[in-house]
């Protein structure tokens, strides 16, 4: 069986160039960072993240992000972003949020402390 190397080398450069592009994003407030489990430098040591959820800010980035033509990149525009009142997220179904773009909506224009997606 033969298997095409070379464009197996390239897959992760190919993921690269797109950069992280999310589903689901939310503006958040009273985000705290803590250690959880593990010591300093071991493979179990990790971090846990608490935060609310921003609903004014993350109303307004979505509707932001979803007005935004900015290239013709991906993520440059988000026809499909919509603002979910169950899940209080801004949701692309078709992955249109980058999360660089989505952080500047809600901490530059929305008032939000910073954003998470996913």
């Amino acid at each position: 069986m033969h298997f095409p190397t070379a464009s197996l080398l390239l897959l992760p450069l190919a993921t690269g160039v797109f950069g992280k592009m999310h589903e689901w994003a939310f503006c958040v407030k009273n985000r705290v960072e803590a250690p959880s489990g593990g010591t300093a430098f071991s493979p179990s040591y990790s971090w846990n993240k608490n935060f609310d959820i921003d609903t004014n800010a993350t109303q307004c980035a979505c509707t932001m992000y979803r007005n935004r033509n900015t290239g013709g990149e991906w993520w440059d525009t988000c026809p499909d972003c919509v603002y979910d009142e169950t899940q209080l997220g801004c949701h692309s179904p078709a992955v249109h949020i980058g999360g660089d773009e989505i952080t500047y909506y809600c901490e530059e224009k929305c008032g939000a402390e910073g954003a998470e997606s996913g």
